[in-house]
């Protein structure tokens, strides 16, 4: 496949997005919740941390940004805040070609792996099923109804 590089205004280093991951750009106003990014992206954490844990697997946060199966990471986070107004979110590998990876060192970061729902359950996990699992997570760790158009 081809690979295209485009510059954006998300915080991090390079990232990958493509098929098998499921990408959730949540556009929030903080002064609603709390005006503090780290809060927001803390928030992000612990929801993606809830999620892999309806799968089964334990996952963690560590000094990086993102959530982390061992010394693999499972979901990368960036995000833009202007206003107070949150663009940009999260990418939780579900299915990913994981081979994608080997072009780039993920958000900078040397000597850690990458792995995704599908590697860690020993099965194949497409992104419709986490779906709901994620939006369930969201809504508990936000506090918050969903409304579906």
């Amino acid at each position: 496949g081809s690979c295209n590089f485009v510059r954006t205004s998300r915080g991090g280093l390079i990232t990958f997005h493509g098929p098998g991951q499921l990408v959730c750009y949540p556009v929030l106003n903080l002064g609603c919740f709390r005006k503090s990014v780290r809060w927001y992206v803390c928030e992000l954490e612990r929801t993606v941390i809830k999620t892999c844990a309806q799968f089964g697997i334990e996952a963690s946060t560590s000094p990086d940004t993102g959530v982390w199966a061992g010394d693999n990471k499972i979901c990368a986070i960036g995000i833009h805040c202007g206003r107070y107004i949150t663009s940009h979110g999260l990418a939780l590998n579900c299915n990913t070609d994981m081979s994608w990876f080997d072009n780039i060192v993920p958000c900078g970061i040397m000597g850690k792996g990458v792995t995704s729902l599908s590697r860690e359950l020993g099965r194949d996990v497409p992104t419709e099923e986490a779906v709901p699992k994620l939006l369930e997570a969201f809504t508990e760790q936000f506090n918050c109804t969903l409304i579906y158009n």
